[in-house]
């Protein structure tokens, strides 16, 4: 029985790059003698175990079998007589395929050190294309190792996948983990760019894909389109380290510019209501979180209006912060404001410009709070008149903080 450290944890090591967990092959083993060893069970396909002191996942070499399509018809064979190189051919990456032995000893027979000297990302073999969930990894990953290049061969190979139909077996759950891990990492749009240089975003993402090529209104540095312009916003968003729920929102905050007639280009009017529908089905199709879905249909439905806030009256400020729930919940209104602020940043230039929203709607959003509700109910005789007294009250609030009109 011999054990290896395996995958990201070699990897990320030989990068320089903190490890975060640290996975074990072990090799000439039974099920039977690991659990006399004192490890715990935890696999349901194949024999996953955890260490009994350190609870890292150990698990027996392994060969599989495509039996079926999708990244769940396959049948896996485990026993001693699999050997580390079998198991490791397996792995989606050369830089995935690296093993560490115990005496520090690394196996490389996928020569993943190499493709990491030379920044490409690389399969390791044909065994690659029966796994869909492979094409959103190696995505994921170049929006991870941004200097990496995706090898023309593996392209080759993920758009054969896709134009075999492989990809349309993918299912939401699995869809969602990967992009909602690209979109957490240090820059997203490499994640879109892969995908897109595949075709795999048409399968996955059609909403978004549409919008590569889709013009910008004039006003809006026409030179780039509205899926270039994406791009930046998503990176915007990674840049200022903002959470998933703002990434999200970033991503999806202008999908009904890819449903305007093109006789209407450059112009988008009515797209934030078409993008609403559009973000929902989204959402609902991936299965998203609440909290991403609801962030994300605000941003699509709003980010117009937000970025106008240094022309807005008192009276339309007021509702567009009741419209959005802001005194009820202020935490996500800032989300919702700094998701606003990657959409005006995504444009060359723009990147230190000055942004009024961001310091307008806070302060007008302070004086609303300001105002107090119940001893505004508690004097009006007609409890029907309540409602429209305490937003006269929150309107003049926000006129006097703002001296706006």
């Amino acid at each position: 029985m011999r054990s290896y450290v395996v995958g990201g944890a070699v990897r990320d090591e030989l990068l320089g790059l903190p490890v975060q967990d640290r996975d074990h092959v072990v090799v000439g083993a039974t099920p039977e003698e690991m659990l006399a060893r004192g490890f715990k069970p935890v696999g349901k396909d194949f024999p996953v175990f955890l260490h009994p002191q350190t609870r890292e996942e150990y698990a027996l070499a392994r060969t599989e079998r495509k039996t079926a399509p999708g990244y769940k018809g396959f049948v896996f064979h485990a026993a001693p007589d699999v050997t580390l190189e079998q198991d490791l051919a397996r792995r989606d990456l050369t830089i995935n395929a690296i093993a560490r032995a115990e005496d520090g000893t690394l196996i490389d027979p996928f020569h993943g050190r190499a493709d990491m000297a030379a920044r490409v990302l690389r399969h390791v073999g044909p065994a690659f294309g029966e796994d869909p969930v492979r094409i959103l990894r190696v995505a994921r990953l170049a929006a991870r190792f941004h200097d990496f290049a995706v090898a023309a061969e593996t392209v080759a190979l993920m758009r054969g996948m896709v134009d075999n139909g492989e990809v349309d077996h993918l299912v939401p759950e699995r869809v969602w983990q990967e992009l909602s891990r690209g979109l957490m990492e240090a820059r997203p749009s490499r994640m879109l760019a892969v995908l897109r240089a595949c075709g795999a975003l048409a399968r996955v993402l059609p909403e978004v894909d549409r919008l590569f090529g889709v013009p910008q209104p004039a006003a809006h540095h026409p030179e780039v389109d509205t899926g270039a312009h994406l791009m930046l916003v998503v990176d915007y968003a990674a840049a200022a380290a903002h959470p998933l729920p703002v990434r999200f929102a970033a991503l999806l905050h202008d999908l009904g510019k890819g449903v305007t007639p093109a006789p209407e280009w450059p112009h988008h009017h009515g797209h934030e209501a078409r993008g609403v529908a559009l973000v929902e089905a989204v959402s609902e199709r991936l299965r998203a979180p609440a909290d991403c879905r609801d962030l994300a249909v605000l941003a699509a439905r709003e980010h117009g209006v937000i970025r106008r806030a240094d022309e807005l009256r008192a009276g339309t400020m007021a509702q567009l912060l009741e419209r959005v729930d802001a005194l009820r919940r202020p935490d996500r209104f800032l989300q919702l404001l700094a998701a606003c602020e990657c959409d005006f940043r995504g444009r060359p230039g723009y990147e230190a410009q000055p942004y009024p929203p961001a310091e307008i709607l806070p302060r007008a959003l302070t004086a609303m709070q300001s105002v107090d509700a119940g001893a505004i109910a508690r004097a009006v005789p007609d409890p029907a008149q309540i409602p429209a007294r305490i937003h006269e009250a929150r309107v003049a609030a926000v006129r006097a903080a703002l001296g706006t009109e």
